[in-house]
């Protein structure tokens, strides 16, 4: 069996829901509600266990490994982002991290994989974002700090250990399950509100859009087939794989697609693109190509209906 950590959110369900349709059995670990989400509903006995898990405490971690014979490890879950205090954020992280490296060893896992993020290349300006490409040690936010680090104390254990570890990069995700006011990209919150018949209301705090912003962007459902794909692969080439869509999006081809799935949306956005953004990237995803066969399946015209879809049958 494979564990996902944040097994219930929006990510770790359709990376179980991509290893359930290759084969595989999986235990998630659920912090709030263990109510399993629609698409993991109907498995067979066995096949999907839920456990509900503190992961800061070591000893209920360890204990999983009593219950179930875990195979590999995704770490998914996460620190609440929007934790004011760095230290109380990186403290949470970091024992939680800790602990699912524990028990990858006490368990002799065959492969862990770590979420990281797009996040730690702030600063590289190299186009596309490579896997190799030297990070800058800069500090400007709590999360890619920790990512940085995650995989550097990941790599580390598995090597002492004996378990392969990968560092998930992981680009711009959005679609079923994900929250609609995502701090990052404005793309949730603009489908949600065209759903509700609501205002999209961009204002500060959130960020806002502009028609030429592009962003790689890449459905939650093709991220968790990669993740899954890298779970299962009997050999990996590399220990850091971006997980994306490998291309540029831009936000009018988005807004176009949803106005065409809803319709009286009719969702505007300014021309150009927004003065006070970075230059956009998108991550390389050819190492993930060549050693796992992911192909992205779900384009923008194919995941805003699909979207569109899961939000009218869901309540808020």
């Amino acid at each position: 069996m494979i564990l996902i950590t944040g097994g219930m959110g929006s990510i770790g369900s359709h990376t179980a829901r991509a290893l359930l349709d290759m084969g595989e059995s999986v235990v998630l670990t659920a912090h709030r509600s263990t109510r399993l989400p629609d698409h993991l509903a109907d498995e067979p006995a066995g096949r999907v266990v839920v456990e509900p898990l503190d992961t800061t405490d070591e000893a209920a971690f360890l204990d999983i490994g009593k219950r179930h014979e875990i195979t590999g490890i995704v770490h998914l879950a996460a620190a609440r982002y929007d934790l004011p205090d760095p230290v109380e954020y990186l403290r949470a992280d970091a024992i939680g991290l800790l602990n699912a490296l524990k028990a990858a060893t006490v368990w002799g896992v065959r492969r862990f994989s770590v979420a990281s993020s797009i996040a730690v290349y702030m600063g590289v300006d190299e186009v596309p974002l490579r896997e190799d490409a030297p990070l800058p040690v800069v500090a400007a936010h709590q999360i890619p700090v920790f990512k940085k680090t995650a995989e550097l104390f990941a790599a580390l254990t598995g090597d002492s250990a004996g378990f392969e570890t990968v560092s998930l990069r992981i680009g711009t995700i959005w679609g079923p399950l994900g929250v609609p006011d995502n701090p990052f990209t404005p793309l949730p919150r603009l489908i949600s509100a065209a759903v509700w018949g609501e205002d999209p209301d961009l204002t500060p705090p959130r960020p806002p859009a502009y028609a030429e912003d592009a962003t790689d962007l890449c459905y939650v459902k093709d991220c968790g087939r990669a993740i899954a794909l890298l779970m299962l692969a009997d050999r990996l080439g590399h220990r850091v794989y971006n997980v994306s869509s490998g291309r540029l999006v831009p936000y009018r081809e988005v807004v176009d697609a949803i106005n065409a799935a809803v319709p009286g949306a009719d969702i505007t956005l300014p021309e150009g693109r927004n003065p006070d953004r970075p230059p956009d990237n998108y991550l390389d995803i050819t190492r993930l190509r060549a050693d796992t066969g992911f192909r992205p399946e779900y384009d923008v015209d194919r995941a805003v209906p699909d979207y569109v879809a899961w939000l009218r049958a869901h309540d808020r």
